[in-house]
């Protein structure tokens, strides 16, 4: 039967997303709707192909174009998203879908085609080895995780309990989002907009929610997530510096495993994190494995792709600056930046 390979239209929004909702390896990072928010959010020009055969989805491939004068030029599956790249019922699909990408980044000229796959594949592309995800099974019973994490993780969790902290689960994005461009300017990173989360928490409606943490009736710390296929996605996190002191991102990641076990999600899903840092030691105290993502990479003008990764000594400056500006410049200009930290 014959191949096609066809761009996405509003028409085929419900047919693409039946395709991702039972295909084994899609991720809430496949879901039509990004399509929407890269493009209307951030500007980005998207190429969502889809390849059928008798008038049956066998594959797809959600793709984004990148460019910033400070970060590059990049054709990335997907952008602001853990996971992308293909997928496919079979290597022919595979192979057309992946040849169209690269037709398409040589066409727009990039420097290097990027998908962000989870696992490696046949085809010979070189990898981006710099992610790790984090990813387990959780119990129904609560008693039964918290007895799953690492003894002296408990115990920064009953420290939290002990400071007298407890969870809201919000309707809106306001607290996180104070709380979120706080703790991100405090580590140097420019901020995303605000209007990116409204999105988010617009179109994926019940897909996503913030949980956030109160000490003495004010929010201290709060984390956005997302909901998809029985698994449980804290995407992004933050914390006031008093956070640190009250434990209360322990706490808050106990808080969000603990609702999302009694509400029936199975799987935790920490995201992905560099080795070396922090945030990756943090996840594996907490008792989780760290899995390898296959960012693989097709270079087209680039010899070697950037190295983005804030730790770089080339943006030490920067993020030094970045630490000292005031909220409202870091919240007025930082979103202009973060459009290129994909």
């Amino acid at each position: 039967m014959t191949l096609t390979i066809q761009p996405l239209g509003k028409d085929t929004y419900s047919l693409w997303n039946e395709y991702v909702k039972q295909h084994p390896d899609s991720t809430i990072c496949h879901l039509a709707e990004w399509e929407d928010i890269l493009s209307s959010v951030f500007k980005y020009k998207t190429y969502y192909f889809f390849a059928s055969r008798n008038d049956r989805i066998c594959g797809i491939l959600p793709l984004a174009h990148v460019k910033t004068m400070l970060f590059g030029n990049m054709l990335i599956s997907t952008p602001c998203c853990v996971y992308g790249g293909v997928c496919v019922d079979d290597e022919i699909t595979r192979k057309k879908l992946e040849d169209r990408a690269i037709d398409l980044a040589k066409s727009l000229c990039v420097d290097y085609l990027e998908l962000r796959q989870q696992s490696p594949d046949t085809q010979g592309w070189p990898y981006k080895n710099l992610y790790h995800t984090f990813v387990k099974d959780i119990d129904a019973d609560p008693e039964k995780n918290y007895k799953s994490i690492p003894r002296k993780q408990r115990a920064m969790i009953r420290k939290g309990i002990d400071n007298g902290l407890y969870s809201t689960v919000d309707t809106d994005i306001d607290r996180f989002y104070n709380i979120y461009s706080t703790s991100v300017r405090n580590l140097g990173t420019p901020v995303l907009q605000k209007q990116y989360f409204k999105s988010l928490f617009e179109i994926f409606g019940d897909g996503c929610n913030v949980l956030t943490i109160e000490k003495d009736g004010k929010p201290i710390s709060s984390v956005f997530s997302f909901l998809y296929n029985n698994t449980v996605l804290p995407y992004y996190g933050g914390g006031l510096p008093q956070a640190r002191e009250y434990k209360a991102h322990d706490f808050m990641y106990w808080e969000l495993m603990r609702r999302s076990c009694e509400s029936g999600i199975s799987r935790f899903d920490f995201g992905r994190s560099i080795e070396g840092t922090g945030s990756f030691a943090f996840k594996k105290h907490w008792g989780f494995k760290p899995t390898p993502l296959y960012y693989r990479q097709w270079l087209v003008k680039a010899r070697k792709t950037p190295d983005l990764r804030p730790d770089n000594p080339r943006y030490r400056l920067y993020v030094n600056i970045w630490k000292k500006l005031p909220l409202v410049i870091a919240n007025s200009i930082g979103p202009r930046i973060a459009r290129g930290l994909i």
